[in-house]
């Protein structure tokens, strides 16, 4: 900005005369700053006041307003304790003087205006809780506190709340405080002591700044907002607040915390409290259950203030009233309410950069926040000449004419002008929010379905504990219309009721997930197409409803973003939580909601089988890799540091090969290299070889312990060397001595398919290439085959398949065909993991043909398409076609490309029997030397 105020608007004189008068006592003004002053005098006589009562001071003001503002900072920071309310005051008047002029003739913008009043209140507040703290602990009455502890106000902490808060105090705006005070720096013996000083305090804190003199007042105060205002002292232990909120915080007091920032006495103690409070004010799990809440206050403040009924410019509320400022504000703040716990950028105290970033994340369009912050700027605009005309409080238009015109002179523009531009941005901006909270002409109910569902299925809905609440049952009859009408579309209507019921009658609780359906009428079909398909799926949903979050995000159905990007977002994620038990319990939320993307999208043929095996996958990978750190960080502060180079996870079976299900657990190895070192370095050193043993328990046990948000993944650790009977970790010497000199040859196989997963990169590799170099050295195909068939006898007697849908187990089936392909890389000594590359070294080693392995694949593609389907539908249990339902076997056969059930079981039976052959022929006539 320019050195001098510059003018790109100019206000008229409502009163000329006066105006001329104000005009008078500036007589060295340049012509526009001297029109400027005659406007502002001849509209507002409180203006008229300050002009006369600062004569000498503002012509210099208007010349290097920058400097002015700096100098009134610097000159209220120096003031003496028994200066500081004459100091104050006179600083005020000076503020509030060229704010109005640098807001009248569009030099400033409404945000520069909002920051110097925001940022002269913010060290008003602490010029007087310091001098008040001063004052206590110079008479003895803060036990333990001493001069050094008055620049942090002994620890009390005043929190700017509202338009404060947010750097958007308006121009008459009284300051909504909260104070507190951190009762952690006092012994609990002088706790009420220090309590009944605190309130002292703030109670003179607050006529410092309000109480009206000759020289006039700095701000109103307004305490009103803290806990239980008509019970609880002015000042509270920051304790006692804390439990309030976890107990008895309403949703208007999780809004008011939006704005809430520590703007005196000791910040980094304010900035604590707030983080405390982040579960309390942002919920983790999309909260539309807040948009009623909003509502019902809006309905309370139209019935309380009269703000409710037609819209008329004259007296019209430009706060409280219809299509005003509040109307914009609960827009944004509900919208951040909602979604804020989920995206940490949409936690914005601006009102305007809520708007922004709600647009940037595709949570309210882009023409509806460029339109609402332009309606926004100017209903602030207004708001402010309403106030300036007499500094009152106030936030309605006049009722007078002359008022209006007054106002109207102030915007430099004609009364008629003024109404007709107000009656269209508060038309506008109804029509803009309106709907969203309760929409003026609501859908028509859908039509009553033309089956008649099981009337004792509907009955028992109101028993379930998600129905159980009054507020649960009222969202929930908004809902069973539209619920029943699209079961009554599904093929089999009674099948998905049944499916429904058991849905609702898993869910712990309902308001959440109702009023996320009753925001998003379409994710009711994405149930009703759930519950009629996969029975595992649903009961899934029941236990882990919030998954449904991820679906509204916006991205639920772009392309899948691989596995960096997956691991950099759960990291960031973990990164920006503190506590080792939330981390978990984030990491397990993460994961649950990708596991239902990848569920949802392979229900709903957006991908194959096969393909939803190398998601879960990836999932898998980026939960370990995060995890991991996350673990020996806090392993770590006991123990130290790993010793040497750490660990490295090896992943076997599925995971190592990149292919799991919606039911898989982790095969894993541990293993570890401590070099040379033989203990820890930390508070509690243990052992190398103690170490990694913890470690790696720690480990399984954040990856697999229930918590309050289910298991992350059962893990297997029983491929490591010596099974079950060997240690839980392994060293990187131990490792590969056992492979060269004691593996079993099935333990050979099975590293055909290790992978590292994660962990120290250096050992990493060297895993890696030792795997390689391991298998490409010469094997007895006769030994090895032989092998191999003893293991298939084994696994035969120890297992059989469950049935024809059992597309895993059993002769001739995926796992038999894994074998295989596992014996033919080995045989082959090639170090790819997938079952094509074994197969086809089978080819080159000689032991099968091409036919054969075209047949074995062609069935593996079938088998998997089955196997991941069933997993989806059932978990582990053994399906059958006639309890899946019409749904899960028109999923059963669509998955694996075949139309009909009966064509289907035919090509899975046929396969079976044929592949038990090739694999029996081979293994067989490999084993005695026959086949060559």
């Amino acid at each position: 900005m320019a050195p001098a105020l510059k003018i790109t608007r100019l206000p008229r004189a409502f009163d000329p005369e006066l105006g001329q008068e104000a005009r008078d006592l500036l007589p060295g003004l340049s012509a526009e700053h001297a029109d400027l002053i005659a406007g502002a005098g001849g509209s507002s006589p409180y203006l008229n006041g300050l002009i006369a009562q600062e004569a000498s001071w503002l012509p210099q003001a208007l010349a290097e307003p920058d400097a002015a503002i700096r100098a009134i900072m610097q000159d209220s920071n120096a003031l003496s304790p028994d200066q500081i309310k004459p100091g104050l005051r006179q600083a005020k008047r000076r503020i509030a003087l060229l704010t109005a002029l640098g807001d009248l003739s569009g030099a400033w913008p409404l945000e520069q205006v909002t920051a110097v009043l925001t940022d002269f209140a913010d060290l008003a507040v602490g010029l007087a809780a310091r001098a008040e703290i001063g004052a206590l602990i110079r008479r003895g009455k803060l036990p333990g506190q001493s001069e050094d502890d008055i620049a942090e106000a002994a620890g009390i902490v005043v929190l700017a709340m509202g338009k404060m808060g947010a750097h958007e105090l308006n121009y008459s705006s009284d300051i909504d405080l909260i104070v507190l005070f951190d009762e952690t720096r006092y012994d609990p013996d002088d706790f009420f002591e220090a309590r009944q000083s605190m309130v002292k305090a703030t109670r003179n804190l607050c006529a410092t700044l309000s109480d009206k003199t000759a020289e006039g007042y700095v701000f109103r105060t307004d305490l009103r907002l803290r806990p239980d205002p008509a019970v609880t002292p002015v000042c509270m232990a920051m304790e006692a607040a804390e439990r309030y909120y976890e107990s008895l915080g309403r949703t208007w007091e999780r809004g008011a915390y939006i704005k809430a920032r520590p703007c005196a006495g000791d910040l980094q103690a304010g900035q604590r409290f707030l983080k405390t409070l982040t579960p309390f004010v942002w919920r983790r799990h999309l909260d539309f259950a807040a948009i009623q809440d909003a509502h019902d206050m809006r309905l309370r403040i139209r019935e309380n203030k009269g703000t409710g009924g037609a819209l008329q410019v004259p007296g019209h509320d430009m706060k409280l009233g219809r299509g005003g400022i509040r109307e914009i504000e609960f827009f944004t703040q509900t919208r951040q309410l909602i979604a804020g716990g989920r995206d940490p950028d949409l936690r914005q105290r601006g009102t305007v950069d809520g708007l922004q970033a709600l647009a940037a994340k595709g949570w309210v369009p882009q023409d509806v926040t460029d339109h609402l912050t332009t309606h926004y700027r100017a209903h602030r605009e207004v708001e402010h000449r309403i106030q300036m005309v007499h500094d009152n409080q106030t936030h309605k238009i006049p009722k007078t004419e002359d008022g209006i015109a007054r106002v109207a002179c102030l915007m430099g523009i004609t009364p008629e002008a003024l109404c007709a531009d107000l009656a269209q941005r508060l038309a506008a901006v109804h029509e803009l929010t309106e709907d969203f909270f309760a929409p003026d002409a609501s859908p028509a109910a859908a039509p009553p379905p033309e089956i008649a569902f099981d009337a004792s299925v509907l009955a028992r809905w109101t028993t379930y504990p998600a129905l159980r609440s009054q507020r649960a049952r009222r969202i929930f009859d908004r809902l069973r219309p539209e619920l029943l009408s699209r079961l009554a579309r599904t093929t089999k209507p009674e099948e998905a009721l049944v499916a429904l019921d058991g849905f609702l009658a898993g869910l712990p609780a309902g308001v959440q997930l109702f009023s996320l359906f009753d925001a998003n009428p379409h994710l009711i079909d994405l149930l009703i197409d759930i519950v009629g398909t996969a029975p595992e799926l649903a009961g899934y949903l029941s236990r882990n409803s919030a998954v449904f979050d991820a679906v509204i995000g916006g991205s639920f159905f772009d392309a899948w973003p691989g596995r960096a990007a997956l691991q950099a977002d759960l990291s960031a994620q973990l990164a920006g939580e503190g506590d080792y038990e939330r981390q978990l319990d984030l990491a397990r939320r993460w994961k649950k909601e990708w596991h239902f993307r990848v569920g949802v999208h392979h229900l709903r043929g957006l991908i194959d089988g096969a393909t939803a095996g190398a998601q879960y996958a990836d999932l898998a990978d980026a939960v370990i890799l995060s995890v991991l750190p996350v673990v020996m960080e806090n392993f770590a502060i006991k123990h130290g540091p790993a010793p040497g180079r750490g660990v490295a996870v090896l992943g076997m079976g599925s995971l190592g090969a990149g292919q799991l299900n919606a039911a898989s657990d982790l095969d894993m190895i541990l293993i570890y290299d401590p070099e040379e070192v033989e203990f820890s370095d930390g508070p509690k050193p243990l052992a190398a070889r103690t170490y990694f043993a913890r470690l790696t328990q720690a480990l399984i046990t954040a990856l697999s312990a229930p918590m309050a948000q289910g298991r992350l993944y059962e893990v297997d650790m029983r491929l490591r060397p010596s099974g079950n009977q060997g240690p839980v970790a392994t060293s990187w010497a131990s490792f590969t001595n056992y492979q060269r000199n004691e593996a079993w040859v099935w333990e050979h196989l099975a590293l055909t398919r290790a992978r590292v997963v994660a962990g120290n990169e250096g050992l990493g590799d060297d895993i890696e290439d030792f795997r390689r170099a391991l298998l490409q050295q010469p094997q007895d195909r006769q030994k090895v085959v032989a092998e191999v068939s003893e293991m298939r006898e084994r696994l035969a007697a120890a297992k059989t398949p469950s049935g024809l849908w059992d597309a895993k187990t059993g002769p001739g089936r995926m796992l038999d065909i894994e074998l295989v392909a596992q014996t033919g890389a080995l045989l082959s000594s090639s170090p790819e993991r997938d079952v094509e590359a074994g197969l086809d070294g089978a080819v080159a080693a000689g032991w099968l043909n091409v036919a054969e392995v075209r047949q074995l694949l062609d069935s593996y593609a079938l088998f998997l398409s089955v196997q991941s389907a069933a997993r989806l539908l059932l978990s582990d249990e053994a399906i059958e076609s006639d309890t899946i339902g019409e749904g899960g076997v028109a999923f059963l056969c669509r998955s694996s490309g075949i139309d009909r059930l009966d064509a289907l079981q035919a090509a899975l039976a046929a396969a079976y029997e044929r592949n038990a052959g090739i694999i029996s022929a081979a293994v067989t006539e490999g084993a005695n030397g026959t086949r060559q």
